[in-house]
């Protein structure tokens, strides 16, 4: 049997830090509502004429490769998930090949939102189990600041999103005591509309942003906050307890639990649930936001860093998002 194992990790988050406080410049909130509701303290945004999607993806996977002792060329396919690409089309997975000089190695763009990492390494995960590939270079990726609408009327949206990028590379491994157990991956589409961006659609006529669009509010975050916590905290405790019965664990079992960075609200809620302590789960949204398909990397790497994740160690990543989409991964690590 082949298995695929995790062997770097990496990320990269802008030097520009936002806090609550800065917001109030552009809306009518305060530090105290923002954390209630959310847990967010601050975020970064990007430097225009510094970061683009593709470089701080770059630099998040030169870490990640670095610490797995590859080069670039080591690396048979790139799976890049994010909804804030670079260009329309194409996909900034292909910028990033370019930068890291990995001409004819082949990229899959795919754009699963907040659970677009979990769903970008079970894709890479299938590769490298089927033996087409021997390693894979798994990223996540977003710059959300530039489109979110930061007047009081987008508030309620405007204050959770960040920017950054996280990678992880994969490699073949014979030893399924140092893998990727399984991964699970769900979608709902009747409820696409309770939290999405509308504009620019292709469905619509003309290639530019018309005042119509632009009036209705096309171009902003809708979410339909209530739908989403309702859904997200059912469908996490879910998912987690798909993976861990797939593979005859419990939530005892579990060492470090991984989610998407969605709301401190939601990851106490489903902490409690399933029993864990809080030195059993991962929580940074409190400095970074929500940076979407960025979000479980960048958790992960910190992680790695602070030494939470040992040898032996269960690791459950778990994710929720627009879609709906919902994800999850087992790694023995």
């Amino acid at each position: 049997m082949i298995y695929s194992r995790i062997t770097g990790l990496g990320y990269y988050v802008p030097d520009n830090v936002v806090t609550n406080n800065d917001l109030t410049k552009w809306m009518e909130t305060s530090d105290e509502w923002i954390q209630e509701r959310t847990g967010i303290k601050e975020r970064r945004y990007f430097e225009h004429g510094k970061d683009t999607n593709y470089s701080m993806a770059t630099a998040a996977s030169r870490q990640a490769l670095e610490r797995a002792g590859l080069s670039p060329n080591d690396i048979d396919v790139i799976v890049y998930a994010t909804i804030t690409p670079d260009y329309f089309f194409p996909g900034s997975a292909f910028l990033m090949q370019r930068e890291l000089q990995m001409d004819g190695k082949p990229v899959i763009d795919i754009r699963e939102q907040c659970s677009g990492f979990v769903y970008a390494l079970s894709i890479a995960d299938q590769f490298i189990k089927s033996g087409m590939y021997k390693s894979a270079l798994v990223v996540g990726s977003e710059i959300q600041s530039s489109w979110i609408d930061k007047s009081t009327a987008g508030r309620n949206t405007a204050v959770i999103f960040g920017d950054g990028a996280g990678a992880a590379v994969l490699q073949t491994t014979k030893d399924p005591g140092h893998s990727i157990l399984s991964t699970h991956l769900h979608a709902d589409g009747r409820f696409a509309e309770d939290l999405y961006v509308k504009e620019p659609g292709s469905s619509r006529p003309g290639r530019t942003a018309t005042k119509e669009m632009i009036e209705e509010g096309g171009f902003n975050v809708y979410m339909n906050g209530n739908a989403v916590f309702k859904h997200a905290i059912v469908k996490f405790g879910e998912v987690i307890n798909e993976a861990l019965s797939a593979n005859g664990y419990q939530s005892s079992d579990i060492n470090l639990l991984v989610p998407h960075q969605a709301n401190i609200r939601i990851s106490d809620y489903v902490r409690q649930q399933m029993g864990l302590s809080e030195d059993q789960v991962i929580n940074n949204i409190q400095r970074f936001g929500n940076t979407t398909a960025a979000s479980i990397p960048i958790a992960l790497s910190e992680a790695w860093e602070m030494g939470k994740l040992k040898d032996g160690d269960l690791i459950c990543l778990a994710a929720f998002g627009s879609g709906f989409t919902w994800a999850s991964a087992l790694i023995r690590w």
